[in-house]
Parts: C-alpha cells; sequence; structure tokens
C-alpha cells in the first residue's frame, strides 16, 4: 500500500473518532499563555503569558460560563496559566491533569525533519525565522507516514488529542481545559475536514493563527462533537495579543 493511501486510511480514522456523551455540554478549550521563547525553559510563561491568563480569567467571571470542572495538560506552561485564570476570576485553583492534553514535541519533531533533510535551524535567529522553519518542518511531519521514524508520528498525535477531548467530554460541563495550540488547532480540524480528508494541511493552518489563553468551545452530544467556536480572544487588548 503507497504512503499515501496509509496516510488517508488513518486521517479517516482519526476523524471518524469515538465519542461518549450522554447529554449535550461545552468543552472549553484554551491556549495557554505566552511561554518564554527563547529563554533557558521555554515551559515557563512570561509576565505577558500571566496577565493574559488573569485576564481571561476576569472576562470569563464577568461573561460565563463558569466551570464546573478544569483539567489541564501536564506542562508547567498549562498550569501556570490554569493558576492565573482562577486568580483573575476569584475561582479554587484545584483542577484535573489530563498527559493527553501535551503539545506535540516540537523540538523532536525538528530534529527528525534535520535528519531527514540535512535543513538545520542556526540557534539565534529570530522569532520570523523561527516560524518560518517551524512550518516546513511540522508540515514534513503531518504529511509523512510511519516509516518517517518522527518519535510521535503525526497521526498518533491526531488520536492521542481525541482521546483527550473524549475524557473531557465525560467530566461535568462547561469543563474548561488548558491545553497548547497545536493541539487544540489538531482538534479544530479533525472536526471539520470531512471524513476521508486529509487534516494535515487545514490543521497548519488553524496552527498559525492561534492566540495565547484563546478559547475554542466544542459542543459534545449524543451525536458526536462538533465545533462551535475557534480561536475567540475578546478579552485580549491589542498589546496583549501574542501567538508564540
Amino acid at each position: 500500500m503507497p504512503p499515501s493511501a496509509r496516510r488517508s486510511r488513518a486521517s479517516r480514522r482519526a476523524a471518524a473518532g469515538s465519542w461518549r456523551a450522554d447529554a449535550m455540554g461545552v468543552l472549553l478549550l484554551v491556549r495557554h499563555g505566552q511561554a518564554s521563547f527563547g529563554a533557558d525553559d521555554y515551559d515557563v510563561l512570561s509576565q505577558t503569558g500571566w496577565e493574559q491568563g488573569r485576564t481571561l480569567g476576569r472576562w470569563l467571571a464577568e461573561h460565563g460560563p463558569a466551570p464546573a470542572s478544569v483539567v489541564h495538560g501536564g506542562m508547567r506552561r498549562h498550569r501556570e496559566t490554569w493558576e492565573a485564570i482562577a486568580e483573575g476570576a476569584g475561582l479554587d485553583p484545584a483542577s484535573g491533569i489530563d498527559h493527553d492534553w501535551a503539545e506535540f514535541d516540537h523540538l523532536a519533531v525538528l530534529a527528525r525533519h534535520a535528519e531527514l533533510t540535512g535543513v538545520t535551524m542556526a540557534h539565534d535567529v529570530d522569532r520570523r525565522a523561527f516560524q518560518e522553519h517551524f512550518e516546513v518542518s511540522t508540515g514534513h511531519w503531518a504529511a509523512a507516514d510511519e516509516s518517517a521514524g518522527y518519535p510521535e508520528p503525526y497521526d498518533a498525535f491526531i488520536a492521542r488529542a481525541r482521546r483527550a477531548l473524549e475524557a473531557a467530554a465525560a467530566q461535568p460541563g462547561p469543563a474548561l481545559v488548558v491545553t497548547s495550540g497545536g493541539v487544540i488547532a489538531a482538534l479544530a480540524a479533525a472536526l471539520v475536514v470531512p471524513e476521508g480528508g486529509e487534516i494535515g494541511p487545514v490543521w497548519a493552518r488553524f496552527n498559525t493563527v492561534i492566540a495565547n489563553t484563546s478559547l475554542t468551545r466544542v459542543i459534545v452530544g449524543s451525536t458526536g462533537a462538533r465545533l462551535l467556536t475557534f480561536n475567540e480572544h475578546p478579552h485580549l487588548p491589542r498589546d496583549l495579543v501574542t501567538y508564540r
């Protein structure tokens, strides 16, 4: 079977998914606040990231809905974003952790892409140059099949994201989830691409425009999950809008 056929079959399986929901519910998917690009530890919110989270919390307190349950990925930037939201909203910071909400390992993707193509990136590039290299590398990852040797193949990443959403749908609603842009973009793409279509190109477009602490709403009911909104960020003034 040619690689394209294998990818198509895997995409169909990922897009179909399986959903267990007894009643209509709303999931609020929040991308984490701005992390520390260029720092020794990227997985730490910047001061801007903290303020983005507190601003979202204040907005949710005013406009709702108040979450009945909260879960976040296991990354530090996920936890810190929820702490900032809870602070801004005056909510109990207690939450659950689901490691399936983790972002894909972009460093592993970049490294494997370099091995496969011989194209590397300097360590001191600016944000624009990094973004261009990132988009090329992740596009190659999304189009590749398992034989390309990526530690987490793209189809496995999509399946993991769908598994995380299914688990969150079983929580009391409305459920709030703090995760990463790549995961949210993957779910949004999987929910709008027709069965049998390729998720990767749509995911790539979504992944480049999702703002830090943006809200994406998914409705889950007896007929499955549907994307209601994507990348809402009315809570952010212009000077707090960031994408990386």
